[in-house]
């Protein structure tokens, strides 16, 4: 277990913050899992988070605010010990309706060690908060952890809320909203063309972060459209599903195992990656 103290987790804190500070582009895989996070480092990536959906969905819990919480906050803690780097935490809408119990759960969010986390402003029904509840939600989530990184996100374009013509104008408003509430910085998921990304960066008051996809520009890209940040979201660890489904198709049809002489991480190296970690 790598060494976990109070002067660890602040220097990762200051680490993760300072990646959103330059004019290079973050690019933050999320993992779902400690081995899925130590590939991500041992990679050499600077920093990791988590996804919502993979997390809970290898804890046998779909998305959507279902992930029982004393788990999701055991397994982040568990994250923070397996890492050397900053590790930021997706938790969805932070299991709270009311801004008090929001405060209380990030101050136990806090608790474990993590240098930053995503804040939506949907509610667990799927609705947005109002622009007013969703402001104070922020400020509440800010200040029960100052020094934790919140990374406050809108889902105005994933979840297609409201007409079309008027999700720019209306996610522009709720980023300095968030701004004003004290957010460090804000993500805004769904979005994929060019045209959008790049004014959404330009009028954004804090570093932007985006989600990747089929769609999204890569990162050179996003960097030069003035995108601060871009995450992966659930989409590695659905596409490792989609591996294990197929290795799951030919075993279960054919009997053969091919999958056996397909690049892989070797048995020792697998080992390699946890070792002295608890």
């Amino acid at each position: 277990m790598v060494s976990f103290d109070r002067s660890t987790v602040a220097s990762r804190r200051r680490a993760f913050r300072a990646l959103h500070d330059g004019p290079a582009i973050l690019v933050l895989p999320n993992a779902w899992d400690v081995i899925s996070a130590r590939v991500y480092e041992d990679a050499g990536f600077p920093a990791v988070a988590t996804s919502s959906a993979g997390l809970a969905n290898s804890l046998g819990y779909a998305d959507g605010n279902v992930l029982d919480v004393d788990l999701h906050l055991a397994t982040l803690e568990r994250l923070t010990r397996a890492l050397d780097v900053p590790l930021s935490a997706d938790v969805e809408s932070g299991y709270a309706a009311d801004t008090a119990s929001l405060a209380a759960f990030v101050t136990r969010l806090a608790a474990t060690g993590v240098a930053g986390y995503n804040l939506e402003d949907v509610k667990a029904e799927g609705e947005l908060y109002d622009l007013a509840e969703a402001r104070e939600r922020v400020r509440a989530a800010r200040d029960a952890a100052p020094a934790v990184f919140l990374n406050a996100r809108t889902d105005v374009y994933l979840a297609r809320i409201g007409p079309e013509n008027t999700r720019f104008e209306r996610t522009v408003e709720r980023l300095h909203a968030f701004a004003e509430a004290g957010a460090d910085g804000v993500f805004v998921p769904g979005v994929a063309d060019a045209e959008t990304i790049g004014k959404l960066a330009a009028a954004a008051p804090l570093p932007l972060n985006v989600l990747a996809g089929p769609q999204v520009p890569d990162a050179a890209a996003l960097q030069r459209l003035g995108v601060h940040r871009v995450s992966v979201g659930s989409s590695a660890m659905r596409r490792t599903l989609g591996v294990l489904r197929e290795i799951a198709h030919e075993l279960r049809d054919s009997g053969t195992f091919s999958f056996t002489r397909e690049p892989s991480v070797s048995y020792a190296d697998a080992n390699a990656l946890l070792d002295r970690r608890d």
